[in-house]
């Protein structure tokens, strides 16, 4: 059986370890609601929460400027500073989410394969973005990922 051919998800030649502000989202596995409970964060949301908090531990010259964990899915503008690519940044952060998360629920597959990234290209796309992630929460009824699907 031959399978559909999937859409690259990074710019082709493009360095994505080098300086710049990147808007990343991640989804969960089917877009299942895992993250949150009676509109706020639950247990698991929390470890995604302080993973992302984790980051600049892991890689000092990494911080994350502006975040939000949604029920299915996490934004997230990564700054980094150079060094590090943002493939092994994600990659680590959905690892240590997922190690948190089976502990719990070892049955859960916790991530969708990849992960979305726009390269932030100015003080206004920033801007953009930053008021974007502000107000998702608010707005999670009318979002693209909205589902009522829990685990």
């Amino acid at each position: 059986m031959e399978y559909p051919k999937r859409k690259p998800t990074r710019i082709p030649g493009y360095d994505y370890s080098s300086q710049n502000y990147y808007f990343v989202t991640l989804c969960t596995q089917k877009k299942v609601c895992l993250f949150w409970q009676d509109n706020q964060l639950n247990d698991f949301g929390k470890k995604a929460e302080d993973s992302l908090l984790d980051i600049s531990r892991i890689y000092p010259s990494v911080r994350v400027e502006k975040y939000t964990v949604m029920p299915n899915h996490i934004h997230a503008v990564i700054v980094n500073e150079g060094g590090i690519s943002l493939t092994q940044i994600v990659g680590q952060y959905k690892r240590a989410v997922t190690k948190e998360i089976h502990k719990v629920r070892p049955d859960i597959k916790v991530w969708q394969r990849s992960f979305h990234d726009h390269i932030i290209q100015n003080q206004a796309d920033f801007e953009r973005i930053w008021l974007y992630i502000h107000g998702n929460p608010q707005k999670w009824s009318e979002d693209c990922f909205y589902t009522t699907e829990e685990i």
